[in-house]
């Protein structure tokens, strides 16, 4: 069959009379009915799922991470405990050595009673007002004395080891007015515990 002859009986086919089309246009026209009905299946129906199937995967990899990072929490949840024990323990121990409100006044003479024993002289020694933080109260100290650089580092140490925290800011250190000697003015703070319900 030429060319011609199917494009002559393409042309003569009569839509109301299928049943006695040729072989080969009706295996034609049920491909073209295949092809119409797959391609709206997918454009109304598969694109959807698919696109539903990506956001799945998306959320899969998420759940996965999660699951992950929980599983690991909880292989480590003894470790968790023991730590969480051992700071509850430091955390203690810290406060023990932060004074408290009656035990200030003794603190205060420990620091000018330390510097004192080290040759030092007070031109000023002045708390000043307190500071709330979260659960601790900051007390700073305005310090002036007069000395040598041997014995403000006698005191420093001196101060480092009270059994009580007492941390020195602000260090100056110059030449005295008169003598030989060195002045040196700091900030010295310390702390106390904020008891639970107090302002």
């Amino acid at each position: 069959m030429t060319f011609d002859e199917l494009k002559q009986q393409l042309q003569g086919l009569d839509f109301s009379d299928i049943a006695n089309w040729p072989v080969f246009a009706k295996v034609g026209a049920v491909l073209i009915v295949c092809g119409v009905v797959l391609g709206a299946g997918f454009w109304f129906d598969t694109r959807g799922q698919l696109e539903e199937l990506e956001a799945a995967e998306k959320q899969e990899a998420e759940f996965k991470q999660n699951f992950e990072a929980k599983q690991h929490k909880a292989a480590n949840l003894q470790v968790y405990r023991e730590q969480m024990a051992e700071m509850k323990r430091s955390f203690g121990t810290m406060l023990r050595q932060l004074p408290s409100k009656t035990e200030i006044a003794e603190l205060l003479v420990d620091i000018s009673q330390t510097g004192l024993s080290n040759g030092l002289e007070f031109e000023l020694f002045k708390p000043d007002v307190e500071k709330p933080a979260e659960f601790y109260v900051e007390l700073p100290i305005k310090i002036k004395v007069t000395g040598n650089f041997h014995e403000f580092g006698s005191f420093v140490s001196g101060v480092a080891q009270l059994p009580r925290i007492v941390t020195l800011h602000d260090i100056n250190i110059a030449p005295a007015k008169e003598g030989g000697d060195l002045t040196m003015e700091l900030t010295a703070k310390t702390y106390r515990y904020l008891e639970e319900g107090a302002q």
